[in-house]
Formats: structure tokens, C-alpha cells, sequence
């Protein structure tokens, strides 16, 4: 079950380096052999396996102890695009084979430019990503039923459709989902899939070493898919080009998807007339799924491993993971790796003991009072603010917020809510996580700060 002790080491590693690293170096790895010989992580290129060996060998082979899984050393070998081909760039790198300098990591001026293929199609598109394996809720349901409109129609229906929310929601499945549709239905059609990093780091390239092809590359296409578009702003010459490419495509009535982990309007040092272009379509979030979907996610991804988990284990795991799928998904598959490793079964008591080791900064339980902390701390206000009479706007939606919080994280009643937040009368407890309920749905900066406090807490 090597995929599914891979996905517990990505699960751990996303939690501990940035979103940029992440995406980066272990977007396109996977464990491909674990025997007497070691492990062996094949990696996309020359590039990530030096930074591998260099840089994150270790950390990796601390969460495979975790795992239960202690190899003498780990072999990375680089995969060629399309197949797992072992090149004649092998290398073993033991706990102490750490001697390679940073220097090393460096691209030489010669080396070759646009190797973004994904090892697994030629547009980059990871077949796996389906509409029929994303689980859909009420915190999906518009940006699902909009992606499979563009996937019917592409360049006609909502072009550009721009997808945003936090990391982990879905994005890049429901992204990758709408061009593998495209494909099957019109077998032929030119789809391209890339991180807006991968976008700027191949525009200086084309700079720096007078690369040609760069403009065609992005041009020639039918539909052009771009991940984790805020990476762009700031870097003004890249959205230029950017600008133009846009133009071009959009022109062409070839389709444009865009994710981001913000608005467009929420982008800051995005250039006005690219703002304007992104929300030409239709800009739709994706937020964090609710306890329901949560459970459904779970019994889909363990359905696709053969298990069928105890509904008393998916419930304990949804109520206990709240910060995004992404986690959600490392935590099961690390049940099911340990599980399967010691031959016993993934239920609720593995789930704890498990849960409990492996997130041991993750706190067991939340209380109302660190729920009040937290929140004022958000708003910079004072605890004493927050449960005073104070009527002031920039101290009452705060306050609103952690009754919202109160209900939603501790389920407590509202006459305890009220309470808790110095009120006497309930209603007004009632009255305010009504009014954020609503405005989760309809404010993008009221999610945002939910959403931020929320991860606050389980961190």
C-alpha cells in the first residue's frame, strides 16, 4: 500500500513547509518501492532530486519512522514524462550522506527550459481528477455545477471561471476535473495545466537565457488551467504577459481556469486591468466543507481503498480534522497505512491513539474560553472588549463572530453562549449566529475571518 503510506508522508510534510514549497518539490512524487533494499521516492526531475537529497531526506525519513516504516536509506529516481523510468541518475542517500552543497541545486545556464510536464499526461492533468470522484456539499455545490457548465461548453460558458478559497477545499480537483472532461469529450483538445510559479519562473527564463517558444507554448492552446494565481502579483513584467496571453486566448474563445486563495479584488499589487479580467466570468469560492460532506469524503477515499470505515471512525475523524480536506485525507490515509501495517483494524480506538500521537500540537479538545482568546486576538481587541456592553461596530461583529464559533465548534446552547459573552438575553446569541451564518455565505471577508480563527484553533 505504498500510495497510501506515500499520501501520510504528504499529509505530515504540507503541515510544515509552505504552500509554495509543497507544490514545488513533492506535487509530482510518489513512493514507488519500499523492500530490504530501502525505499525508493521517484521524483519529477535533476532539480527536485538534488533538493531531496539535499534538503528534505531526512524530515522524510523521520515521518516514515513515524509510519512504522524505518528503511536504511531512500533512493530517489527521477520518472520520465508518461512512465516510471528508473534513469541512470540513481542515488541512495543515507541519514549521514548530507555533504552536497547549495551551489549544487543551482540550474546551469544550459539546462533545458519548459520541463513542466506532468509525469502523468502531457497538459499536466492527473487522470485521477474527476467529477465523479469530488465529493459535493453546500460549500462546493455552485463552484461544481459552474465547472461542469464550462466543461460542457468551454471558451462559450463563464470564461474565465476563477475558483478561490483556502488550500486544501478542492480547487485544483474541480480545475483538473473540468480539462479531463474536456478531453474525453472532445478528444484533441489542447489543455494545458500549470502553477502561476511555473508561469513566472519560465517567463524569466525566457528573459534570462533568450529562450524562444515561451509565447506560443501558452497560446496554442484550447484551454489554459492556472493554479495558485496570487503567486503572480507583485511581479509586474509577468502580468504584462500575462495580460497579453489572457487577451489572446480569451479573444480566441478558448477557455481560461484560474484558482486563487483570494478574490481577485482581495489580490494585492495585481494590476487593475488583470483584476478586471479575471472577474470578466464568474469568480466562485470553495470554503471549508461541513461536518456531513466531511464524513462523505472520508467514505468515499477509504471505498477507494477497499476498507469500510465504522461511521462511529468517520465521524470521530471529521469532528477532529477542521482545517481542510487535504488534512482530512492525511489523516485517514495514515490510519489506514498504520492499520494495515500492524494488522489490526482502522477503528475509532486506532483512530484516537493514532490522531492523538501524530497531532500532538493539534489540542484534543477546544474551550469556549480559548474560543473568546482567539478571537479577540484576531480583531486585536481585548477578551474584556469582546464580553463588554460596548456597541461599537469594530467590537460587536467580533463578538458576533465568537457566538457563531460557540455554536458552531462547541455546539452550546445560546442561553450559554449569551452568558459567556456577558448578554442576558439569548436572543441576541440567536440573533448573531444567524447573522453569521448569512454572512458566511455572502462575505467573503467574514468567511476569511472565520475561516482564519478557525484554523487558529487547531493549530
Amino acid at each position: 500500500m505504498h500510495h497510501a503510506l506515500w499520501q501520510s508522508v504528504l499529509g505530515e510534510i504540507e503541515l510544515s513547509v509552505s504552500h509554495a514549497t509543497f507544490t514545488t518539490w513533492f506535487k509530482n512524487t510518489e513512493l514507488v518501492n519500499n523492500d530490504e533494499s530501502g525505499v525508493t521516492i521517484s521524483v519529477p526531475n535533476i532539480f527536485a532530486k538534488k533538493q531531496f537529497e539535499v534538503k528534505f531526506n531526512d524530515q522524510i525519513l523521520e515521518i516514515l519512522a513515524k509510519n512504522g516504516v524505518s528503511p536504511k536509506r531512500i533512493n530517489y529516481t527521477i520518472t520520465a514524462t508518461g512512465k516510471r523510468t528508473h534513469i541512470n541518475r540513481e542515488t541512495t542517500v543515507n541519514r549521514s550522506d548530507q555533504t552536497q552543497t547549495a551551489e549544487s541545486l543551482l540550474p546551469s545556464s544550459n539546462s533545458t527550459a519548459y520541463q513542466t510536464k506532468s509525469p502523468l499526461t502531457a497538459g499536466g492533468l492527473n487522470p485521477r481528477y474527476t467529477f465523479d470522484s469530488f465529493i459535493v456539499g453546500s460549500s462546493n455545490d455552485l463552484a461544481y455545477t459552474a465547472s461542469q457548465a464550462v466543461a460542457a461548453n468551454p471558451g462559450v460558458k463563464y470564461n474565465p471561471i476563477y475558483l478561490y478559497g483556502g488550500v486544501g477545499l478542492g480547487k485544483t480537483h474541480l480545475m483538473q476535473a473540468i480539462g479531463n472532461e474536456i478531453v474525453k469529450n472532445q478528444p484533441g483538445t489542447r489543455v494545458l495545466y500549470i502553477s502561476s510559479e511555473t508561469f513566472v519562473s519560465e517567463f524569466l527564463d525566457s528573459i534570462r537565457f533568450k529562450k524562444k517558444g515561451f509565447s506560443e507554448k501558452y497560446r496554442n492552446v484550447d484551454v489554459l488551467i492556472v493554479d495558485d494565481m496570487q503567486f503572480i502579483a507583485g511581479k509586474e513584467k509577468t502580468q504584462e504577459e500575462f495580460f497579453h496571453t489572457f487577451n489572446h486566448l480569451h479573444q480566441n474563445n478558448k477557455q481560461i481556469i484560474i484558482s486563487s486563495d483570494k478574490p481577485p479584488k482581495s489580490i494585492p499589487t495585481l494590476t487593475e486591468r488583470l483584476r478586471s479580467r479575471f472577474e470578466m466570468g464568474m469568480s466562485i469560492d470553495i470554503q471549508m466543507p461541513d461536518f456531513e460532506t466531511r464524513c462523505a469524503i472520508l467514505k468515499a477515499k477509504a471505498s477507494l481503498s477497499g476498507i469500510e470505515l465504522g461511521q462511529e471512525t468517520v465521524e470521530y475523524l471529521a469532528n477532529n480534522i477542521k482545517t481542510n480536506i487535504r488534512e482530512l485525507e492525511g489523516a485517514l490515509n495514515q490510519l489506514l497505512a498504520y492499520a494495515e501495517m500492524r494488522g489490526i483494524s482502522p477503528d475509532i480506538s486506532t483512530a484516537e491513539g493514532l490522531l492523538g500521537n501524530v497531532r500532538h500540537s493539534r489540542p484534543q479538545y477546544i474551550t469556549s474560553k480559548q474560543i473568546v482568546e482567539k478571537t479577540a486576538k484576531h480583531f486585536q481587541l481585548k477578551v474584556e472588549e469582546v464580553c463588554s456592553p460596548k456597541r461599537d461596530k469594530h467590537i460587536v461583529v467580533p463578538r458576533q463572530i465568537a457566538m457563531y464559533l460557540l455554536r458552531s465548534e462547541l455546539h452550546m446552547s445560546f442561553p450559554k453562549i449569551a452568558d459567556e459573552l456577558g448578554r442576558k438575553d439569548h436572543t441576541t446569541a440567536i440573533h448573531s449566529v444567524e447573522k453569521i451564518e448569512k454572512a458566511i455565505k455572502l462575505d467573503y471577508l467574514v468567511r476569511e475571518q472565520v475561516a482564519s480563527i478557525r484554523e487558529k484553533l487547531y493549530a
